[in-house]
């Protein structure tokens, strides 16, 4: 049974929240805006940049500033103040060995996630990297999704990993299920209330998800 699995990055493939909520706290303070703690700072990891900075006080015509700071420091540090969770690498190749076809869907810049991927030995093990772009035209998952469908020789029994409502979100509008994993930056509950098909709280739990029969979307979402 092949699957078409589409992974996100941060949060579930790799863990870069210290990168990211680095070059968070440079672009908010750029602005002179108050720093929030960093259980608050979290929810940087995953979703657009823009979104995220006008909920901390960045106006929404100086998003693009907001964003210009952050990678100012997030290109050539940031990037790598990140990690693979452990046993990840473990459970790709596993899914690789059973025949899967495996790919990232991030809304992370592309090249930035090819970079950091390569950095860790992971790339080889995904059929395509597909990420948003350095202008923001593509940045929402579901555009990402699209984007990647467009690009994939397969579609076959589709569907995606992430640890945020964002992933199931953008998976559910293309009428894909997804698995959400605990281990990220997202909350179990808001994934479940979006609609997961189910919950990982390991990489054996997710790699049996992934091979189990019938994971559909969700029936009460």
């Amino acid at each position: 049974m092949a699957r078409t699995i589409l992974f996100d990055l941060d949060g579930t493939i790799t863990d870069s929240g210290e990168g990211i909520m680095n070059c968070a706290e440079l672009a908010l303070r750029h602005f002179g805006l108050p720093i929030p703690d960093r259980a608050a700072m979290r929810v940087f990891v995953g979703p657009p940049l823009d979104e995220t900075f006008m909920k901390f006080g960045v106006p929404a015509d100086q998003t693009d500033e907001a964003i210009r700071v952050y990678r100012s420091r997030y290109i050539p540090i940031g990037k790598f103040e990140n990690s693979p969770y452990p046993g990840v690498e473990d459970l790709l190749a596993r899914l690789k060995a059973q025949g899967h076809t495996l790919f990232i869907a991030t809304s992370k810049p592309e090249q930035m996630s090819v970079d950091i991927l390569e950095h860790f030995g992971l790339a080889k093990y995904f059929d395509r990297i597909c990420g948003a772009t350095m202008d923001g035209s593509r940045s929402k998952k579901a555009d990402i999704i699209t984007y990647l469908l467009q690009c994939a020789d397969t579609t076959a029994d589709a569907i995606m990993v992430g640890d945020t409502a964002y992933d199931v979100i953008g998976a559910k509008a293309h009428g894909m299920p997804a698995i959400g994993v605990s281990w990220g930056y997202g909350k179990v509950e808001d994934m479940e209330a979006a609609g997961a098909a189910g919950i990982a709280h390991s990489m054996d739990e997710l790699f049996d998800l992934l091979n189990k029969e019938g994971v559909v979307l969700n029936p009460l979402s």
